[in-house]
């Protein structure tokens, strides 16, 4: 039989009580020298596939090198080419018609892509054999000229070979005042009349924009061009690139070169692929011998492994705050950890091998336990937890989240439960100390209720007071002046009662939606409410044009017909005052619609000509207490919030492209249909 772990005791390691010894093959030594024998040929082959890949990427540089050489080389010979042919065609064209002809030369250019190309030909000129009739940049081509000797030269070398060739040719490149040099460089092409020469076109060239406008982005991908002169240095390479090299522009009359520099070796990926497909097979190789030797010395990795599996867990269980406790299916304890005996006093000692009763009980608590305890051991916990409170040794009480995990053996029985249990204590005190500091806030709250309620009160009850006191004063100065007459005191003395019964109304409808008490909420159309409404605000705020647009159809809503009423007054009376501090004539619209949309919305929208509101006042000009009026409350706006709010619609502010100022619109759930009336009862016989 193969040795066996000796047994641990239980309260020891709990988990390796199932762990066994299993025994293991042995390998010939014959076979690891054989592997690793084919292993070094491998590793050989690898090495011989690596000098090949180098060989090969050198030779295809090379070849590409002398490729792109070679296009480079016959792409400018058949751009210069199809350039002097362009300029040959406008020198015929000159010639014959004369400088007449030059702006009409002007708008017909070839097509050459030189020609075409920004920058490339910045001047062009006719040097005409007859006096007069030269024409173009000739100023350029006398610039050049005195602009340094050499340049003189040149050009003067050009003129001379033209002339005695009969054939384009170039000068260049010219020279700065100070002898330095540049990358312009004139092509000039004669043109002749049987043996007579009629004239000179010569087009100065930027040989810099030249090259650029030739090559193609796929060339400059990989590598870069410049201009260079015969007495030039060579560039040097960058780090792991080829050489660079150079190419004639085979230009005659010019000593100009192009140097192209590599900016990185180009490499082929397909050896790198079977290279690739080689180090893999290596690999697996390395790892077939790794894993052999391994089999040599399983043994004694698995009970390095197992030591060090123990001594983590060990480490871990020490660590950790958490308290874990495993008992068996009968509820005998038969592990707990320090952090577990920590948290409630007892020594594992004292702990492990107890049943219920657990000497960790409340006495007062015994039944509850005793029936979560059995709960626990048939179904475990839900996956929230449980709370429970447990008595510590020194006797106060433990707020505790327990969790319940089955515990399984190697072969899938059941052996128990593991327990993690966390000391809740603190969050439970946080909690009660929370609601402590919410009962304090709802009482501030309360108060700040009341001192909005006054500040309501006090804004909606200054108008109907003044109103009072004017008619009052008002009837005092009348009656001073002489008796009045009972119709005139009868209509006076009506008037103020019904603001005195409006104060009333206002008072009663703002104390009941302070104390959140259900609104008087009814079907009502708010065509007439509007315009009754409209009509009470134009006449307490002046003679502004208050212009209503209202539908000839009902709009019914189901709301409060005081506080509505109240809500369109405050808004026509805003728009009303602001108004007349617009630049022209004070103008106010009220506009009731259905709102565009899929939600059933009535839109009351008011408008006025006055400045507006500006863009950072929108945000606030809801809230209570803030007012862009001056000596305004801040109250009047806030209560039509509260009064949209309250009937389950909105208020926006925004600005009207009608009359330029401020538009706001109170959105206003429609109310379901009608019911039908009741049918007739027939009377019984």
């Amino acid at each position: 039989m193969p040795p066996t772990a000796p047994p641990l005791p239980p309260h020891d390691d709990f988990a390796l009580l199932h762990a066994g010894a299993r025994s293991l093959p042995d390998r010939g030594r014959w076979t690891v020298l054989w592997m690793m024998g084919l292993a070094g040929l491998i590793v050989a082959a690898v090495l011989a596939l690596v000098w090949y890949l180098n060989r090969f990427e050198s030779d295809e540089e090379a070849r590409r090198r002398s490729a792109d050489a070679q296009w480079l080389e016959q792409s400018v010979q058949f751009h210069f080419r199809r350039l002097e042919g362009d300029v040959e065609q406008l020198a015929r064209q000159a010639a014959l018609d004369g400088p007449a002809a030059w702006a009409e030369a002007t708008r017909e250019l070839p097509a050459g892509l030189l020609w075409r190309a920004a920058g490339v030909v910045d001047a062009r000129a006719w040097l005409a054999e007859q006096d007069g009739a030269s024409a173009g940049d000739i100023a350029a081509w006398q610039e050049d000229q005195v602009r340094s000797p050499d340049n003189h030269q040149a050009l003067q070398t050009l003129e001379d070979i033209v002339r005695g060739l009969r054939r384009a040719s170039y000068a260049g490149p010219m020279r700065a005042a100070d002898g330095s040099g540049g990358d312009h460089v004139w092509l000039a092409m004669p043109y002749f009349d049987g043996a007579r020469l009629l004239g000179l076109y010569v087009v100065r060239l930027s040989m810099r924009r030249a090259v650029a406008a030739m090559l193609p982005p796929w060339f400059l991908q990989h590598q870069s061009v410049r201009l260079v002169d015969d007495s030039d240095p060579p560039s040097p390479a960058l780090p792991q690139a080829p050489q660079p090299y150079r190419t004639v522009l085979n230009l005659p009359g010019t000593d100009l070169l192009l140097e192209v520099v590599p900016q990185g070796a180009r490499t082929s990926w397909v050896p790198r692929v079977f290279f690739l497909v080689a180090l893999v097979f290596l690999l697996g190789m390395l790892a077939s011998l790794a894993a052999l030797r391994r089999d040599f010395i399983k043994r004694q990795q698995v009970q390095q492994r197992l030591q060090a599996e123990v001594a983590l867990r060990t480490a871990m269980e020490r660590s950790v705050s958490i308290g874990m406790r495993a008992w068996d299916m009968q509820g005998q304890i038969l592990y707990v950890n320090q952090a577990f005996c920590s948290m409630l006093g007892f020594s594992g000692d004292e702990l492990r091998g107890s049943r219920a009763p657990l000497p960790y009980w409340p006495a007062e608590q015994l039944e509850q336990l005793h029936a979560l305890h059995q709960d626990m051991m048939r179904a475990g916990t839900r996956p929230q937890g449980v709370e429970a409170q447990f008595r510590h040794k020194d006797g106060h009480l433990v707020d505790v989240l327990i969790h319940e995990a089955p515990l399984h053996a190697a072969d899938g029985t059941q052996l128990g439960w593991m327990s993690s249990i966390l000391d809740i204590s603190e969050r439970k005190r946080a909690q009660q100390l929370a609601a402590s500091q919410q009962e304090k806030l709802e009482a501030s709250a309360r108060l700040v209720a009341v001192g909005e309620v006054a500040s309501t009160l006090a804004h909606e009850l200054n108008q109907p007071l003044g109103a009072l006191s004017s008619f009052a004063n008002g009837l005092l100065n009348r009656l001073a002046r002489g008796p009045v007459a009972p119709d005139e005191l009868q209509a006076v003395v009506r008037r103020m009662a019904a603001l005195a019964e409006r104060a009333g109304g206002v008072t009663q409808r703002v104390n009941a939606f302070a104390r959140r008490r259900e609104l008087k909420l009814q079907r009502l159309d708010l065509v007439p409410l509007v315009r009754r409404a409209a009509a009470a605000a134009q006449e307490a705020h002046g003679a502004a044009a208050l212009q209503l647009a209202l539908p000839e159809a009902p709009v019914w809503v189901q709301g409060d017909a005081l506080l509505l009423e109240h809500l369109v007054h405050n808004l026509c009376g805003n728009a009303l005052d602001w108004a007349r501090h617009g630049g022209g004539a004070p103008r106010v619209q009220l506009r009731l619609t259905l709102c565009d949309g899929a939600t059933r919305h009535a839109c009351l929208a008011v408008a006025d000509s006055g400045p507006g509101v500006p863009e950072e006042a929108r945000g606030r000009i809801f809230d209570a207490f803030y007012s862009t009026k001056e000596g305004g409350m801040g109250m009047g706006l806030a209560i039509c919030r509260s009064i949209a709010e309250a009937h389950h619609g909105r208020i926006l502010v925004g600005a009207d492209a009608q009359l330029g100022g401020a538009l706001f619109t109170a959105e206003l759930p429609l109310a379901d249909a009608a019911p039908p009336p009741p049918a007739p009862t027939l009377p019984h016989d």
